[in-house]
This record gives structure tokens, sequence and C-alpha cells, in this order.
């Protein structure tokens, strides 16, 4: 475990995307624009008319992903995550009527009628994702 103690929220920038917008580009281009180098997403909800999420298939390594597809309309409930370097990891949970649906954010998300997101700046802490070489897996680490 690494802790990465001392960042302190500096701002909160609210987005609200409109009918097409693509979350995950929406967000990545937020961040740019906003100096978001590190991050938190603490909250995201809306409507989709499309989404496209990934999932682990197996416990072993180095992981495998299976991508799926929906079709809407689909109720946005949440969207979480870290932003590190500029670049979003975030998970999301969306519903299609009864059921319920939990994954990792890919592109392909579009906005149906609106999506509302809050992005928390992080200051005195720098984040970064690095290849960890024994698991193939993209690890949280403090930025060079």
């Amino acid at each position: 475990m690494d802790l990465f103690p001392g960042g302190r929220i500096a701002e909160v920038v609210t987005l609200r995307l409109d009918q097409g917008d693509d979350v995950l580009a929406s967000i990545e281009k937020a961040a740019k624009e906003r100096d978001v180098h590190t991050g938190i997403v603490i909250s995201g909800i809306g409507t989709l008319d499309r989404a496209r999420l990934h999932h682990i298939t197996h416990t072993g390594y180095p992981p495998k992903d299976r991508f799926v597809e929906y079709e809407g309309p689909i109720e946005l409930l949440s969207i979480d995550g870290i932003i590190a370097e500029y670049a979003p990891h975030l998970h999301t949970c969306i519903s299609i009527e009864e059921t319920t649906y939990m994954g990792h954010l890919e592109p392909g998300c579009r906005v149906l009628y609106l999506a509302e997101i809050a992005i928390a700046r992080l200051e005195d802490v720098r984040l970064a994702r690095r290849k960890n070489p024994e698991t193939g897996v993209n690890q949280l680490t403090a930025a060079d």
C-alpha cells in the first residue's frame, strides 16, 4: 500500500454536458482546460442514449477486459474516480429500466438529455499512473 497525503481541494469544477456530448472526452477536456492535473470526480448524474463500459474477466494476471455496449434510454446514476496527470480513471453505475450495470467508464458514453459532473481539483499532491512491471497493472503513484 502507498499513501499520498497532503492533497487539498483547491476548486470544484462543475460541468453541464449536453445532448450528444461524450462523457469521458468532456471530463478529459475539462481537466486540461482547468489544469486538473490531480483531481477526484465526486459526482456524475444524467441520461445517456449509449453507454460503453468494460469489466474484468478473471482473477489472474495480466488482467483481461470485456467491453460491453448498451443502448438507451439509460439513467446515469453515478460516476466517480481519480484524475492523475489529467487522465481520468472512472467507474460508473447506469440503469436501463429496472436493471443496473456497473463498470469502468469508456469512450462512447453519449449524453441523451443532460449530464452534470463535479470535479474536485487537488493541490499539494500530484499523482500519476505507472505500470507495475510484475502485474502489468497501471497503478497510482506520486508524479515525477
